[in-house]
């Protein structure tokens, strides 16, 4: 079958990530790429000086990867061009950005898909089965943590300036929790209290985010997302009536969030004096990361018409924006 010609829009990091993806992948090929910054040309992609010329480069979808304020202008861009679309989170600035893109998106036959990573990991994927089995009973309450150190440059960062940005570690990296409380509980969340400041770094975004949430049908999730954690930390506590689920670490690029772990036990205290709050558990380590992979390969099936996007929708970026806002009005 043919493959599937794509483009990269923005050349950091993460479009790096994705065109490495790519090479592991027999069913695309990466065509061109644009970005202001990165104007070397190669032998084996076109590098665009423009938008317009990405999109009438011969490709059928393109990967944004760019600042926060011009995802949402070049998914707009991208889908009037009728290029299929996988956008990397945050998908927009504000609600409003993301009203105008779903009208658009809906008026389209085309696939659009957004990057919420953390649900691909090893330890996700098995917590969410575990979950779904429903052998854990009602989920009770969900507590998350997710910080990183900055480094010694990090108050130059374009993270940390809003007009690129639209928000500081909540966008970065506490978009993430919210997703995965939101993934793993099948509800959507409301904002009871938060605090969001800048404690450490000289920015004008904030570098720390506290978050009390609770789901319509009265799952309490809390969050404290972080950029003073010294050293990187992920942890996702779940607990239910019979039971609990942790995820304990990731597999990143860097290391730093390593190791990555599942841990899972049954509640156990009708023993007094050899169960209670010490439960048998079930530990699993996880030392591969084929998130992006897993990614791609849902997104690829869809533009293909062989799947669905089930994970990354429209409607999952358009409610996590909505409750974003929500939080940084109230703080």
């Amino acid at each position: 079958m043919k493959k599937i010609n794509i483009g990269i829009i923005g050349y950091g990091k993460m479009g790096k990530i994705r065109e490495n993806s790519f090479l592991s992948s027999d069913d695309v090929k990466l065509i061109s790429i644009f970005d202001l910054n990165y104007l070397e040309q190669r032998d084996d992609v076109i590098v665009c000086e423009s938008l317009d010329e990405l999109l009438n480069s011969g490709i059928d979808a393109v990967f944004i990867s760019s600042y926060v304020n011009t995802n949402a202008e070049y998914t707009i861009k991208s889908l009037e061009a009728n290029k299929h679309v996988f956008c990397e989170k945050p998908p927009a600035m504000n609600s409003k950005e993301m009203i105008e893109v779903s009208e658009l998106f809906h008026k389209k036959d085309l696939i659009l898909k957004y990057g919420f990573n953390h649900r691909y990991h090893y330890s996700a994927m098995e917590a969410k089965k575990i979950i779904d089995s429903g052998n854990m009973g009602k989920l009770l309450w969900m507590r998350g943590v997710y910080g990183k150190a900055g480094s010694i440059d990090f108050d130059k960062e374009w993270r940390n300036y809003k007009k690129y940005s639209g928000g500081g570690i909540l966008m970065d990296q506490g978009i993430h929790m919210i997703d995965l409380f939101r993934f793993f509980s099948n509800q959507e969340f409301e904002c009871v209290n938060s605090h969001v400041s800048t404690e450490y770094w000289n920015i004008e975004n904030e570098d720390n985010a506290f978050l009390l949430l609770k789901s319509k049908e009265g799952i309490i999730a809390s969050m404290h997302s972080t950029a003073n954690q010294w050293r990187h930390k992920f942890l996702l506590e779940m607990t239910f009536e019979k039971g609990y689920v942790n995820l304990d670490g990731l597999i990143t690029s860097t290391g730093s969030y390593a190791p990555e772990k599942l841990i899972y036990g049954f509640r156990e205290f009708e023993d007094i004096h050899t169960a209670m709050g010490k439960p048998s558990e079930t530990i699993s380590y996880f030392e591969i990361d084929n998130s992006w992979l897993f990614e791609l390969d849902e997104f690829i099936s869809a533009v293909k018409g062989q799947g669905e996007i089930i994970n990354g929708t429209i409607s999952d970026a358009t409610e996590i924006i909505s409750l974003i806002d929500d939080i940084y009005s109230d703080s």
